[in-house]
């Protein structure tokens, strides 16, 4: 899988937990000095990506919001992707809820991709899941997006949308 470079998106490396959270801290830093709640996002981050073997984890930002922390990665599925299983995921996520749902969509990507999109509205911030579904393939690319604060969500969840729907699952990356 491929992902296009989206201004506003820094990655991270993914070498160790203590590199990942450095890296992920320099850049925060940054943005905003001593605050707390970056930095314990900035660990439960790097800690979560490492754990699930994420394939991205970056920082997102825009000049009108707070910053947010994505990861991403490839997960399996057991069948073959349809218009129809992306509407069950969705219907799924829907009745699921949990605390915070505002809203399950479905879209395609500019190749053509089904995905699935998530917002939760959460007292510790917002967050965003897409997950992007592969046609050809039995994998899916599953991407999600917090900010800690919420401040400016609706501005970063469109940086990180452009991110999402450059996904290309036919590319190999170098």
């Amino acid at each position: 899988m491929k992902l296009g470079s989206v201004p506003g998106i820094t990655s991270v490396s993914l070498r160790s937990v203590e590199q990942t959270t450095t890296e992920l801290r320099k850049l925060l830093a940054r943005l905003r000095e001593n605050d707390p709640t970056l930095e314990a996002a900035a660990v439960q981050a790097a800690e979560l990506a490492h754990e699930q073997s994420a394939g991205v984890l970056a920082l997102v930002e825009h000049p009108g919001a707070d910053p947010g922390i994505l990861v991403g990665g490839i997960v399996p599925v057991d069948r073959a992707v349809t218009i129809e299983n992306a509407a069950e995921l969705r219907y799924y996520l829907a009745d699921a809820g949990g605390p915070g749902l505002r809203e399950v969509t479905q879209a395609e990507t500019a190749r053509g991709y089904p995905v699935v999109i998530t917002e939760r509205i959460l007292l510790g911030g917002a967050q965003l899941q897409a997950v992007v579904l592969d046609r050809a393939g039995a994998r899916a690319a599953v991407f999600t997006l917090h900010s800690p604060s919420g401040r400016g969500w609706l501005d970063l969840a469109a940086v990180a949308g452009r991110l999402v729907t450059s996904v290309d699952f036919t590319a190999r990356v170098p």
